[in-house]
This record gives C-alpha cells, sequence and structure tokens, in this order.
C-alpha cells in the first residue's frame, strides 16, 4: 500500500483511521490559502489536549500559589509541543503510518504491548481529568451533584458517534466551535482580570527556583503534563492523513507545510487559553491574599466577589464545560488510533467509547463519594503528573523514527533538529525523574 514497506520489520497494509482516511479532499490548483484551508482541523483537534480540564487544575494551582512565575513553563511547553506535533504530522504524512502504527511495524511484540500498556494509561489519565471537570463544571452551572454529573458524562458517547457518521469535517467544525467559545470566554475573564503586564513579562522569562522548590517543581510537571500530551502524538500522525493529498514526494512536501501551519496556529491559541488560565488565577486570587485556590470550585465561586463581575463565573463554568466535551471527542479518537495500530483490533466506537469512559468514571465516582470536590481537584492534579511520566514513552519513539533516514527518506530530521528534539526529550526524562525522587522522599 505505501512505497516504503521494505523499511520497516513488519509490512502495513491497513491504513490509519480507515474509516476517515483520505476522505476530505485538497485542492490541486487554486490559491495557497485554499489549499491551507483543506489541510485546517487536525491541529485544532490537537491543541484541544492542550486546553483540557487537566490543565485548568494545575494553571490555578499554579498561578494561585505563585502568581506569574510558572508562565515561563507553560511557554516552554507550548514550545516542546509545537515541536512534537510537528514530528508527529510528518511521520504520519512521510510513511503513511500512525505513530501506533510504526511502533507495531519496527519493534518486537514484547516491547510494542509495553507501549501500548502505558499509552492506554495515559489516555485513561486524561479521560479522567475530562470526567472530572465535565463534571465539576455541570455542579457549577446546574447544581447537580458531582456524582450524578460523572455518570452523565458517560453521554457524550452519543455525540461522538453522530459526529462520525456525518463525517470527519462535522467533527472538525465542532471542536473549532467549541475552541471559539472557550477563547471568548477567557478573553473576559481577562479584560475583568486586569493583570499587571510587566509582571507578567517577567513571568515568562526562566527561573532556577522552579527546579529547587519542590512544590513549584511538582506543579510545573503537572503543568507539563498538561501541555504535552502522549496521545496527542498518536493522535496528530493519524488524522493529518484524512487529507487526501498527492501520495508523491511533492505531494507529501506540500502536505507537511500546510499541516505544520495549521498545527502551529493552533498550538499559539492553546497557548494563550493556557496562560490566560494562570493569568486570572494570579492577578485574581495571588495578587489579592487568595494564594491557597488550587481548585476549581474554589476559583468559580471566589470570581465574582474578587473581580466584581457577576458574569465572569458563568463564563468560567462554560468554558470549562467546552473544554471538557472537546477533549473526550479527541481523546475517544486518540484511543481507537491506539488500539487499532498496537493490536489490530477494532471495536465498534461506541464500545470503545464506553470501555474508555468506564475506566475514567469508576475511579472518578470512588474519590468523590469518599472525598468529595476537593478530593476529585487533587486527582485532577495527580492525572497530570501520571500523562507528564508516560511522556517519555511516546516521545522517543517519535524521535527515533523520524531521524531514521530509511524510513523518512527526504523528510527526516535534519541534524539540528534532532539536537533540539533530544534535548526536549531529555529535559522531560530529567523533570520526571526530579519528580519521582521527590515523591518518595
Amino acid at each position: 500500500m505505501f512505497d516504503q514497506q521494505k523499511n520497516w520489520r513488519l509490512n502495513r497494509t491497513v491504513s490509519s483511521l480507515p474509516e476517515a482516511f483520505a476522505s476530505i479532499a485538497v485542492p490541486k490548483t487554486g490559491s495557497k490559502w485554499r489549499k491551507l484551508a483543506a489541510f485546517t482541523g487536525p491541529g485544532l483537534m490537537v491543541a484541544v489536549g492542550y486546553m483540557d480540564p487537566g490543565n485548568w487544575a494545575t494553571d490555578l494551582e499554579g498561578g494561585s500559589r505563585f502568581g506569574y512565575t510558572l508562565l515561563t513553563v507553560i511557554l516552554v511547553s507550548n514550545l516542546f509541543a509545537i515541536v512534537l506535533q510537528h514530528l508527529a504530522l510528518k511521520l504520519g504524512i512521510a510513511t503513511g503510518r500512525d505513530l501506533a502504527q510504526a511502533c507495531k511495524d519496527s519493534y518486537s511484540r514484547a516491547t510494542s504491548f509495553i507501549l501500548w500498556v502505558l499509552c492506554e494509561i495515559a489516555i485513561a489519565a486524561c479521560d479522567l481529568a475530562e470526567v472530572i471537570g465535565s463534571a465539576i463544571a455541570i455542579n457549577l452551572l446546574f447544581g447537580i451533584p458531582i456524582t450524578i454529573g460523572i455518570v452523565i458524562t458517560i453521554l457524550d458517547v452519543l455525540v461522538l458517534l453522530l459526529l462520525q457518521n456525518r463525517g470527519f469535517r462535522y467533527l472538525e467544525a465542532f471542536v473549532a466551535g467549541l475552541i471559539f467559545i472557550i477563547f471568548c470566554c477567557f478573553a473576559y475573564e481577562l479584560l475583568m482580570s486586569r493583570p499587571e503586564f510587566s509582571s507578567l513579562m517577567y513571568g515568562l522569562l526562566p527561573k532556577t527556583e522552579i527546579l529547587t522548590h519542590s512544590d513549584m517543581l511538582y506543579i510545573a510537571i503537572g503543568i507539563l503534563g498538561a501541555t504535552v500530551m502522549p496521545h496527542n502524538l498518536y493522535l496528530h500522525s493519524s488524522i493529518v492523513q484524512t487529507r487526501n493529498y498527492d501520495k508523491t514526494g511533492e505531494g507529501r512536501k506540500q502536505a507537511v507545510k500546510y499541516a505544520t501551519i495549521d498545527s502551529t496556529v493552533a498550538l499559539l491559541l492553546a497557548f494563550f487559553i493556557n496562560a490566560a488560565i494562570l493569568i486570572l488565577a494570579a492577578s485574581a486570587f495571588h495578587y489579592k491574599g487568595h494564594r491557597e485556590v488550587a481548585d476549581i470550585t474554589d476559583a468559580y465561586k471566589l470570581l465574582e466577589p474578587v473581580l466584581g463581575a457577576s458574569l465572569a463565573p458563568t463564563f468560567f463554568a462554560i468554558a470549562l464545560l467546552a473544554s471538557g466535551q472537546n477533549s473526550t471527542l479527541t481523546g475517544t479518537l486518540a484511543g481507537q488510533i491506539v488500539m487499532e495500530g498496537f493490536l489490530d483490533i477494532r471495536l465498534k466506537p461506541w464500545m470503545r467509547r464506553l470501555l474508555t469512559r468506564l475506566i475514567a468514571v469508576v475511579p472518578a465516582l470512588i474519590v468523590s463519594i469518599i472525598y468529595g470536590t476537593h478530593g476529585t481537584g487533587r486527582l485532577l492534579i495527580f492525572s497530570q503528573v501520571i500523562l507528564s511520566v508516560q511522556l517519555s514513552f511516546a516521545v522517543v519513539p517519535l524521535i527515533q523514527f523520524t531521524s531514521n533516514k530509511t524510513k523518512m527518506k527526504e523528510f527526516v530530521n535534519s541534524k539540528l533538529l534532532q539536537v533540539i528534539v533530544w534535548l526536549i526529550a531529555v529535559i522531560i526524562i530529567c523533570l520526571n525523574g526530579v519528580m519521582l525522587i521527590n515523591l518518595l522522599r
């Protein structure tokens, strides 16, 4: 099926996400803007993972406890994400394989199985954050108890099935609409919080205290885990193949170019939203004496009296609900891609969604019943630390594949890019090592 089969340990005859593969036409003639428009969409779906409820928990705690200090972590994490997502989309376009398929076709069966298990743990942790975030938003908006809200989140299976049946473009449009709602909500929140610009800019500068302060480092690694998500690398390498571009060297070069633009712009938008959450927490809470606001519910209750804006908490909750629903859609797709790529097991979409959701619902229900809202908030942050720990097991294979000239041919990483991405991998691994040592202590 693909022109590079001989360069892999296993041959591949099944395309990634077959029901949507090459389903969106790319114009062969016309302006660059028309071609860019055809490639616009996957970047937004990937960006969703960078603004999910897990980000809210880590950004809120980071801003309320440490002011603007951890803004630099969000910036660096976002730059890491832009580079790594570029590798992921390039792998998919250049080889015709998603990251899961590439692992299965390159590594031994035992190694592939271990990577699959680790990836499923990461997806479960991500889905846990989405379940909790959506349930909290439902509670804040409608007064429905958290435990019932967690059960209600199972119903989003129907939304996903409806969108998948109508076509991949409908799914992308729905995601884009929810992102627009989140953007508008936080633009209003920032306007109301009136952050101090000079302090904000200083927060973007790196500081050594982040590495030496154990609590700050824990939150920083949580932000990293919430920003650069391992399942997003699998997702992106697959959904870029929904475009029906020419499967020639020139066609693939054009696809990589436009897909990278799409991804970069979308991730810059995600940076704005992530930074906005932390800036809101810093300006509304940290610098006004509320430095222990680490819980989404507490933040919601304090926004109106602190900012003096009656709509602030409502917009905050609406954005949280939109974020949770968006993330659950892309998380489901990632789960399907991972299972099909590693195991060649193809479950019906509703079955895969229900299985993934139940894995997240059960621990969330137990914690909410025993510890209440504050317990689910702490679980939300812990889920992001789990994601950060799993990240290395997706990043290293991705770098290996895209740095292999035999597999990538003219799309192989340049020497400079190889240095940059391996440096990113080392930083991620070292930070996680420091965090684990601190936890053990």
